[in-house]
């Protein structure tokens, strides 16, 4: 094996390759060849996931300037050296599946940085210095020990997917609204009992994952025309609690989806809650007779919308009126893209982990 890894990095120095795959090599300490002499002044690629390193050498930036891209996903590493920040032309690192307990602060150093993958890890906080990656446009810190986010987080503009799932995240800093590119937010299984009331109202934020958070309570009416929870389908979970609670509309009850009732639970999907009531709605409309409808106030437009649905889900087979393909049509581009803006639609919800009634009301 050593004769091996000895050849590989001997001919790609002789040729200047500018990518080297060290994967799987069983390589307990970074390789000295590397670093030899000028070391490899060209190469920008640098593949070693899966092996049992522990550490950097405090020369990596000096021996491998050039590094475009680091991939040191599923080793030992518990600790990143200082000189990390001078690798100033890095665009991605992966650190992901390490036992890293702290991030230095020099990481702010890497203004190329637009790939941080730090997932699995065990991590208890993050170096307000992140926020100073401005290029920045995918944070991953799922998996490790986080209580909070740094509040400069949001000083990275170009920040488009953030992932914090499994931590011990108990709130988000009020300041992550103000990402201005953000499309993406996962934070399932954290510890969250509430978010921020601004949460959702940037156009570009389209898909906000908070399944599994058993403490949340209630989200922010800017999230009602976004993709809630993990997936864009109505399939019915299992209510264990015998009482279904039932939206009472003059001489009618109508059932509330299951999914609604157990915000945060790991078997039911949270939808849109524009969706949810416009299911509500339809189900009750075909119920009874239109005459039922009139002290809702609906305007034409949106009874039209909630008699005709856009498609039925091809797994529950409810009707589907704000998404029929949550990922590659977002609310804009729909038939209900203006809807929200001309009417406004109360809705109640339940949460069952508290047993409590939740009014949202849904306009934009």
């Amino acid at each position: 094996m050593a004769a091996e890894l000895h050849a590989a990095i001997f001919m790609a120095k002789q040729e200047r390759h500018k990518n080297l795959f060290l994967n799987y090599r069983n390589l307990n300490n970074f390789p000295v060849e590397l670093l030899r002499d000028e070391g490899m002044q060209f190469l920008e690629r640098l593949f070693m996931k899966r092996n049992s390193l522990t550490s950097l050498p405090e020369n990596l930036a000096q021996k491998l300037p050039n590094l475009i891209e680091l991939y040191l996903h599923s080793n030992n590493i518990a600790i990143i050296p200082q000189a990390i920040g001078n690798l100033v032309k890095l665009q991605s690192l992966d650190l992901s599946d390490n036992t890293l307990q702290i991030i230095c602060p020099e990481i702010g150093q890497l203004r190329s940085l637009r790939h941080l993958r730090l997932a699995n890890n065990q991590l208890k906080f993050l170096p307000q210095e992140l926020g100073d990656l401005r290029e920045l446009e995918t944070l991953d810190v799922s998996m490790n020990l986080l209580r909070t986010l740094p509040e400069r987080l949001h000083k990275c503009l170009s920040l488009q997917c953030l992932t914090a799932d499994r931590n011990m995240l108990q709130c988000l800093p009020r300041q992550l609204c103000l990402l201005p590119d953000l499309n993406e937010l996962s934070m399932a299984a954290n510890c969250l009992t509430s978010l921020p009331l601004d949460m959702g109202r940037s156009m570009e934020l389209q898909f906000v994952f908070v399944d599994n958070n058993t403490h949340l309570k209630a989200l922010p009416s800017y999230l009602y025309n976004k993709v809630i929870g993990c997936s864009g389908c109505g399939l019915a979970g299992q209510v264990s609690d015998v009482k279904q609670l039932c939206l009472t509309l003059g001489d009618v009850s109508v059932p509330l989806p299951s999914e609604v009732k157990a915000i945060g639970s790991e078997t039911d999907s949270v939808l849109p809650l524009e969706e949810l009531a416009c299911r509500v709605l339809h189900a009750a409309h075909n119920w009874t007779d239109v005459k039922f409808l009139t002290p809702f106030l609906l305007p034409k437009s949106l009874l039209e919308v909630v008699r005709c649905p856009l498609g039925h889900c091809h797994r529950c087979s409810q009707p589907m009126f704000t998404i029929v393909y949550t990922k590659l049509f977002p609310l804009r581009e729909t038939a209900l893209a203006g809807v929200h803006k001309r009417t406004t639609v109360s809705f109640v919800a339940y949460c069952c982990s508290s047993q409590c009634l939740r009014t949202f009301d849904l306009q934009g």
